[in-house]
């Protein structure tokens, strides 16, 4: 889908519901023939499961059928980009127990979704992922998925629990919601290794953590607090909660304000919106800032305007994508201490216990750099985790790489180079090879940008 002001990518995707090839064959194990031992596969703590043998688990094989969803990947990816096709296997769809019931994937209006993904030849590894924004278990299916198939890899994602812009309403006191992410995480990445093993006769030798937005922070909350179950992870752009700030309420209420005509250009600055970013503020005022600040503050502090958004954030796309006025004067500093403590319980401190490579774009107009990777490299220097993690700035990415078909001349794709960062983790974690140092990684000025990163032909950068 070709985004464009008039038809916000987060609307479309609300409405529809809301450097290497592949691992050689010699270095892949095999499963057997093709779907073996499909009938051992039980999900450990599932609900409900069903169980498909497939042609091909990618998105070029699954289109137009129940095992994807490709109105909930919109705007992730650029359109040129070329993704692999043709791994046939066993995909798994089902849930966790859950009381709340926002996902309305496959008619079960049931949450803690999931899809466990095992293709016939394996290379021995596993990827676990968590959807990004309110998005559900398919959302990064051409984004993630396809590549890591591809290589060898088994699959699984989470919806995280709740999804859709309602997700605030899910839990009993503030920051449930959210701290539901990352224990269905955890959940799902221990039911995938028992699969795994039940599929191919092994537990995976390595497990790898990653994500986009949400997926990211979920992929930083795992490596600090279960280090255990992960060789290793790489973070796109992953949202940073800290008790004291900056997280997401320091920066949009200044975003929801100038909406309103109450803050300077100057004002978005100072909280972080990058300068040369002005271009995408009014794309981003329609489809991003007015949601997310308030789903996220009635998420942590309900009390400050229980009105809006109110029971739920809307039923038509423009009631849904905008602000709420009292936004525009939320002081996320000056709210009661029982707010700061519910950010608190899901908050990042930086503690990594396994590699970590992070990439954020400096056009990044949701989450600005500055306020977010720049802030949570600090922390884990500060740890004492530094050898652990590698930090790239990526020239003109920005949150979705949908918008580089709008802005082709003053924007890249971050996909490309997370593909780089995913292969230089690899490396890290199986050959002791260490990745480039932390840098800006530059916008080229011709060439193939949509399917090209290269790491190392950069600008250094320090910390």
């Amino acid at each position: 889908m070709r985004p464009s002001p008039g038809v916000p990518l987060l609307a479309a995707a609300l409405l529809a519901a809301a450097f290497t090839g592949p691992v050689p064959a010699a270095a892949q194990e095999t499963g057997g023939s093709h779907c073996a031992r499909q009938d051992r596969v039980r999900v450990p703590g599932a609900a409900f499961q069903q169980t498909a043998c497939l042609d091909d688990l990618t998105t070029t094989g699954l289109a137009g059928t129940p095992y994807t969803d490709l109105a909930d990947q919109a705007g992730l990816t650029a359109q040129a980009t070329r993704t692999p096709s043709g791994v046939p296997g066993v995909q798994v769809d089902g849930y966790f127990p859950d009381s709340s019931t926002f996902n309305a994937t496959h008619g079960w209006r049931h949450d803690a979704q999931f899809v466990i993904r095992l293709p016939d030849r394996w290379n021995g590894g596993l990827v676990v992922t968590g959807a990004p924004g309110t998005r559900r278990q398919y959302a990064t299916d051409k984004a993630i998925s396809d590549r890591v198939l591809a290589q060898g890899y088994a699959y699984a994602a989470t919806d995280k629990g709740n999804s859709s812009p309602d997700f605030y309403r899910d839990g009993d006191r503030p920051g449930d919601a959210v701290a539901e992410w990352n224990a269905r995480t955890t959940e799902l990445t221990r039911a995938a290794r028992r699969v795994v093993a039940q599929r191919y006769g092994h537990a995976p030798r390595r497990t790898y953590m990653t994500g986009i937005s949400n997926g990211g922070y979920l992929t930083r909350w795992q490596l600090e607090n279960h280090p255990e179950l992960y060789d290793g992870g790489v973070d796109w752009e992953g949202a940073l909660w800290t008790a004291n700030g900056p997280n997401l309420l320091t920066s949009l209420p200044t975003a929801v304000a100038r909406t309103y005509g109450a803050a300077s250009d100057a004002d978005m600055y100072a909280v972080g919106f990058a300068r040369g970013s002005e271009f995408l503020w009014p794309y981003h005022e329609k489809a991003y800032w007015g949601v997310t600040q308030k789903t996220y503050r009635a998420e942590f502090d309900p009390s400050y305007d229980p009105g809006c958004p109110g029971p739920s954030v809307g039923s038509t796309a423009e009631q849904i994508l905008a602000p709420c006025a009292s936004d525009a004067a939320y002081d996320y500093a000056a709210r009661p201490s029982s707010v700061h403590r519910a950010v608190a319980r899901v908050a990042l401190t930086g503690r990594i216990g396994k590699p970590l490579i992070t990439l954020h774009g400096d056009m990044d107009t949701l989450l600005p750099k500055s306020a977010d990777s720049d802030v949570y490299a600090h922390m884990v220097d500060v740890r004492g985790r530094g050898p652990l993690h590698r930090y790239y700035s990526v020239q003109g990415g920005t949150h979705v790489d949908g918008l580089y078909d709008t802005y082709p001349d003053r924007l890249r794709p971050i996909l490309p180079c997370y593909r780089s960062a995913f292969d230089a983790l690899v490396a890290w974690v199986e050959r002791g090879t260490r990745p480039p140092a932390d840098r800006t990684v530059g916008r080229p000025a011709g060439g193939d940008v949509v399917d090209s990163c290269a790491l190392d032909g950069v600008t250094a950068a320090g910390r």
